[in-house]
């Protein structure tokens, strides 16, 4: 678990974009960051990279989805091979959020149209921030 006052990055992975938001455990406030539209792999890791040189979190936050019954499922599965490869290449400490709802959190957030994915993963880093911690 990070220290009091340590950034988090939170990623709310999808095949095509990837919402990026940020926050930290002393102000335990989350904001929308950015959206990444990488085309290949290396442009993922790539524009990841820079994320993480820019911002030197501490940690990271992705979001897990669930069904309604929060059970796994497929798009489960690539967010946690997701999460593996940002722990295996970056070394950084990684924690699993579940996502529910989050998108439709994020859309009345916002209450348009616009794209809701860095909304999205602030929410999803709020609520890991606003979960009690051991």
């Amino acid at each position: 678990m990070p220290d009091a006052g340590s950034t988090l990055l939170c990623f709310d992975y999808g095949l095509k974009k990837i919402g990026v938001a940020i926050g930290n455990t002393l102000t335990n406030h989350a904001r929308p960051l950015t959206i990444l539209r990488p085309v290949t792999k290396i442009e993922r890791f790539a524009q990841i990279e820079a994320l993480l040189k820019e911002w030197q979190p501490d940690a990271i936050v992705v979001g897990l989805p669930l069904t309604t019954q929060g059970e796994e499922q497929y798009a489960s599965l690539r967010c946690r091979r997701f999460a593996n490869q940002l722990h295996g290449r970056y070394g950084l400490s990684i924690h699993l959020m579940d996502e529910r709802g989050s998108s439709m959190e994020a859309q009345a957030i916002l209450a348009n149209h616009d794209d809701d994915d860095a909304v999205a993963a602030a929410v999803i880093l709020q609520r890991w921030l606003d979960q009690p911690r051991t």
